[in-house]
């Protein structure tokens, strides 16, 4: 009997090994917009899982959630994810990070682009973030006198700025500070447009135009993502010259944009997703920073605001959009 019991056993042993070595990974994804919106950087993260061995559908899927547009969606969603029982939560952003946060202390959460994890209350260090979650900063609130020097340099005779913010998010409301210091000491007048829901979308632009603004900084949130287009024709319809964060909204038709790459923070994110499932406790994972940026131009939208767009502004960019 015992005699049997061992072969029995052998013979099963490699359909075990098998069959653990197929098991497929569950990530959810809490994202601040639809997948048709955000299906770059989601491929980037994709492409980063499969050259580490993990392919959608074999061996990994993913549950991909958005609030578009509603911050206020975020907790419910994650605790969808939660109650899903994923292996591992892939957040953007601020509120849908600390929404991640607050759903579970024990899921590991890799976060895509969060302005200040630290001041964010969702890790105790960049160096070592302790707790559940690790990842990617964007760094946003950093790169603010870059964009306003770029914005000045295609509409030099701008002296008042709006900055296009929702300070219901706390990277908006430490992104609103950075402007106000940055326009200030570069001689500009900085206002500030609080945008907190879609209904208050096309109101600020003509808020903007009674307080004299010349030229508008566009954050990058779940607000301002979710209805880029909008935010883009609102913006040539009052002809104001405005910078944005991220290259999707030149390609809607904006003017202009300075950002961090995001598909490389997505794609960069498999790393730490890999790590985390293989052992590593994401507390102990140091964040990263981002390492690469973009600047698009739009000649067309140049054109129709009246703007020249300086030689050198042509040649620093990574790309101009006819």
């Amino acid at each position: 009997m015992r005699r049997r019991e061992a072969i029995a056993l052998i013979g099963l042993t490699p359909l075990v090994v098998r069959a653990q070595a197929r098991r497929v990974v569950r990530i959810g994804v809490l994202e601040t917009t639809a997948l048709a919106q955000n299906i770059e950087n989601f491929q980037a993260f994709r492409k980063g899982m499969e050259e580490r061995g993990y392919v959608e559908g074999p061996s990994l899927e993913t549950l991909y959630r958005a609030a578009e547009g509603r911050t206020e969606r975020f907790y419910d969603l994650a605790m969808e994810l939660v109650l899903s029982n994923v292996d591992l939560i892939l957040a953007r952003g601020t509120p849908a990070t600390q929404a991640a946060k607050r759903a579970t202390a024990t899921i590991p959460i890799v976060m895509t682009a969060v302005a200040d994890p630290v001041e964010a209350g969702v890790a105790a260090s960049l160096a070592r973030p302790g707790g559940n979650v690790t990842g990617l900063t964007s760094a946003t609130a950093e790169l603010m006198p870059k964009r306003l020097e770029l914005l000045k340099a295609l509409a030099p005779s701008m002296a008042r700025v709006a900055n296009y913010a929702n300070l219901a998010n706390d990277a908006a409301a430490a992104m609103w500070k950075e402007f106000e210091v940055t326009a200030r000491a570069m001689q500009f007048e900085p206002l500030l447009l609080d945008v907190r829901d879609p209904e208050q979308i096309e109101p600020a632009f003509a808020q903007a135009v009674r307080q004299g603004a010349q030229g508008l900084i566009v954050g990058i949130e779940t607000l301002t993502q979710s209805n880029r287009k909008a935010i883009v024709d609102l913006a040539a319809r009052y002809r104001l010259p405005a910078m944005y964060a991220a290259r999707e909204f030149v390609e809607a038709g904006g003017l202009a944009s300075y950002g961090v790459n995001y598909p490389d923070l997505y794609y960069r994110a498999a790393g730490f997703a890999q790590r985390i499932l293989k052992g590593a406790a994401p507390g102990e994972l140091a964040i990263e920073r981002p390492s690469k940026f973009q600047f698009y131009l739009n000649r067309r939208a140049a054109h129709s605001l009246k703007l020249v767009i300086p030689p050198d502004l042509l040649l620093k960019s990574d790309r101009v959009v006819d």
